[in-house]
């Protein structure tokens, strides 16, 4: 059985990062680049197994841009 904490994680290393590069498009500069980055270190602790660390890295990207992940539409494209 999976713990619900684990199926997050998988969640966030699956559509997090399109959805942050979306709200990313529209945002400030350097808030985006900054986002941007942060997004990219989750995706390669997301590879290395580091699903947790890449859900904080995620939520640091979010808040970067002012948002939360739970309030960006979930239909966003999630890159592939």
């Amino acid at each position: 059985m999976v713990a619900p904490a684990l199926a997050a994680d998988t969640t966030s290393c699956a559509s997090a990062p399109g959805v942050l590069r979306q709200a990313a498009a529209t945002a400030d500069a350097a808030k985006a680049d900054k986002a941007l980055r942060l997004v990219a270190v989750g995706e390669k602790l997301c590879a290395a197994g580091g699903r947790g660390e890449a859900a904080k890295k995620f939520t640091a990207a979010a808040r970067a841009l002012d948002t939360d992940l739970a309030t960006i539409p979930a239909n966003a494209p999630s890159a592939q």
